[in-house]
């Protein structure tokens, strides 16, 4: 399981086992190092299971034990033992995530078992589990009818209300809890900050050497700069004066595979496949959590609360980085066009064989001309402008308020 830390791929894991099994053996690489010694020996899963069974003195039952190694990435002959575990010993059950498994496996030193293992990736909580956790299931219900029928929502000015909660709380599943316990801005806030210096403590820890660390915290303090431009394209001179793709280009690789970015690429034509027609001068990136963003930035709340009033114009900021992780946790690719200085989608998506062309505004005022320079150019079937404003549909463009985003699926 991939993920950035925080996210709760621990908690899931102790869950499943708890639920579908019945035991569980818990092994966390990270914070007991000897446990890597049941490995140096030999990679032969046997040999494996019997050091685990004399480490804790407990016995291992194929097929009725989960195994879990947490944190794998801090031990290189456990992640290459799942190969034998999958090829010589199916009937031994075994999860194991990572924060930094995303860097680890990209490392040549490292054997990953590549088509051995199912990997499936966690990201922070959506608007719509943030709704769940506040026993708003009801209203996230009739969110949805909404978005299927464009019909307006008697109970917007609440969502959009609890929408600017979360453009604050953000999805990480500890500041979700805490806040629905005590609704505690402040808590939140400490909760994040901690989650932020994690973030950085992993980059100073898992970096190859001291020049790389420097450049990745450079690069990842930088984002709240690069998306405060009115052109929001990654430069790399924000980062340090004379920047460049050969100085901070693995960088940002580092991150994506560690997941704290989301890369949102440019497209040269809007055409399928998307993937074909990326335009490698031009990217992206946003935080992987809108509340992390919001809590990085040291945003005011008042400007996001009363964001009808005082109009930040790093609100729309804020809001691009917050459909960019609901888009990603649901699958997407990322990408944005733009027509010179004249027009700029900020994301199309693929949705079954269609493109579809998603403009954000952070308020109720819509009109733009990008669309229009879009529209004309591609001819498209269906186009989505999210904002504050309620449902509806005309003159082919799908109006979707912000905390709808979670509804965009592939029934189109």
């Amino acid at each position: 399981m991939l993920g950035a830390r925080q996210v709760g791929k621990t908690f899931l894991l102790k869950q499943f086992g708890e639920t579908e099994f019945q035991s569980t053996i818990y092994l966390n690489f990270e914070l007991e190092k000897q446990l890597q010694d049941l490995f140096s020996d030999s990679l032969d899963p046997e040999k494996i299971i019997s050091n685990i069974e004399l480490f804790f003195n407990e016995t291992i039952i194929a097929q009725e034990t989960l195994i879990v190694f947490d944190e794998i990435q801090a031990c290189e002959k456990a992640l290459s033992s799942l190969k034998y575990f999958r090829e010589n010993n199916p009937e031994y059950y075994i999860a194991a995530a990572g924060s930094l498994l995303g860097v680890t496996v990209n490392r040549k030193e490292f054997s990953f078992p590549v088509g051995q293992v199912d990997i499936t990736t966690l990201h922070s909580l959506d608007f719509e589990e943030f709704l769940w956790a506040l026993n708003e299931e009801r209203l996230a219900e009739e969110i949805k009818i909404c978005y299927s029928t464009n019909q307006s929502f008697a109970l917007h000015k609440k969502a959009l209300q609890l929408y600017h909660d979360f453009l604050v709380v953000g999805g990480m599943p500890e500041v979700v809890y805490n806040f629905a316990t005590n609704n505690d801005f402040g808590e939140t806030a400490h909760i994040q900050q901690q989650i932020i210096d994690s973030y950085i403590a992993d980059m100073s820890k898992y970096a190859n050497d001291s020049s790389e660390i420097g450049r990745l915290i450079a690069t990842y303090k930088s984002i709240p700069a690069q998306l405060a431009k009115d052109n929001k394209k990654f430069q790399y001179k924000v980062v340090q004066r004379g920047g460049h793709a050969a100085m901070f280009g693995t960088s940002i690789d580092w991150l994506e595979a560690a997941g704290l970015v989301i890369k949102c690429d440019r497209l040269s034509t809007a055409q399928l496949p998307l993937s074909a027609y990326k335009d490698l001068t031009g990217f992206k990136l946003y935080m992987n959590d809108a509340g992390l963003l919001t809590r990085k930035a040291e945003m005011p709340l008042r400007d996001i609360f009363f964001s009808e009033n005082i109009q930040h114009p790093f609100i729309g900021s804020i809001a691009e980085n917050y459909v960019s992780s609901q888009l990603s946790a649901a699958g997407y690719n990322l990408y944005y066009w733009e027509s010179g200085n004249t027009a700029e989608i900020d994301f199309l998506i693929q949705i079954g064989d269609k493109v579809v062309p998603i403009e954000v505004k952070s308020g109720i005022n819509t009109r733009s001309k990008s669309f229009s320079v879009y529209r004309s150019k591609f001819a498209p079937a269906l186009c989505i402008r999210l904002s504050e404003k309620n449902f509806g549909f005309e003159n082919g463009i799908k109006s979707v308020p912000l905390y709808a985003v979670f509804c965009i699926s592939n029934e189109y």
